[in-house]
């Protein structure tokens, strides 16, 4: 993740404006392609759905991060198309799923039409305070938001005393190390601590694509700002038989530094 030479991809400050603006144009335009290209490994094509934290491909069902979630509210948020809230409400949940897309929404309500959906910025949740026990993101929403801060302080104005929050993001780790699934992207070749996100520009010069990039310190920072106790991270390793290259995660990578970290929460009670 760095500049091409192009002078339309590299490294630059962008407001969480500018960063909604362009992620909602993206996914909008990307929705369909995005959807027929990875709809087995989410589970579209699975009556009960699927909530998959990432690339790794380790599932809600093998690692119970969430918790029992029968009769229990729970929102997903940058849901995309979904299939997560499908799974919770295959478990009992009454689910809530919201997105910045309507494209990714479009395709929600083709696959899953019972699921409630909503479109919003995850920095401005359109929702009534406390009617949530389970909030959860599956690399949805936070890699794209530059305030970090109001998206956590939202997640804890819409949940229970003693709900729990769980997301998954890129590893923080990842950003010193190119993006590239074969062995030139296990050298670092660049600064952690670069706290500008990744930005991808039009021709003229518009953002059309952005991700953020925050340490793990700086994460721990944001959540102890919201309020919330830190209850767990899981780094999931790379599993044997898994030879599913998905961008810059591989086999060859993900056996040798960590892609994902799924970060557990409570609101206090």
């Amino acid at each position: 993740m760095t500049d091409d030479g192009s002078n339309r991809v590299g490294r630059w400050n962008l407001d969480q404006e500018g960063s909604a603006r362009a992620s909602r144009r993206w996914w909008d335009a990307e929705a369909t392609a995005y959807a027929a290209e990875h709809a087995e490994f989410l589970g579209d094509n699975r009556p009960e759905g699927a909530l998959i934290w990432g690339p790794e491909g380790l599932s809600e069902d093998e690692a119970q991060l969430l918790g029992e979630l029968s009769g229990l509210d729970v929102l997903e948020i940058g849901a995309g198309g979904g299939q997560g809230a499908r799974w919770a409400a295959g478990r009992g949940a009454r689910a809530v799923a919201l997105d910045l897309s309507f494209g990714m929404l479009a395709h929600a309500k083709r696959v899953q039409p019972a699921i409630s959906l909503v479109q919003a910025d995850a920095a401005a949740l359109p929702l009534r305070s406390e009617v949530f026990d389970v909030a959860f993101s599956a690399f949805g929403a936070i890699p794209f938001v530059a305030d970090l801060d109001a998206v956590f302080a939202e997640v804890v104005r819409v949940l229970r005393p003693g709900g729990r929050w769980v997301f998954s993001v890129t590893h923080p780790i990842r950003w010193a190390f190119p993006d590239v699934p074969g062995p030139l992207g296990l050298t670092a070749d660049r600064s952690y601590f670069d706290r500008r996100p990744y930005v991808e520009r039009d021709e003229d010069g518009t953002a059309s694509y952005v991700e953020h990039h925050r340490t793990l310190g700086d994460t721990v920072g944001a959540l102890v700002r919201a309020g919330l106790v830190i209850t767990g991270l899981t780094e999931p390793q790379w599993p044997q038989g898994h030879d599913t290259v998905w961008g810059g995660w591989s086999p060859a990578r993900g056996r040798v530094i960590p892609g994902t970290a799924i970060w557990s929460c409570v609101k206090p009670s």
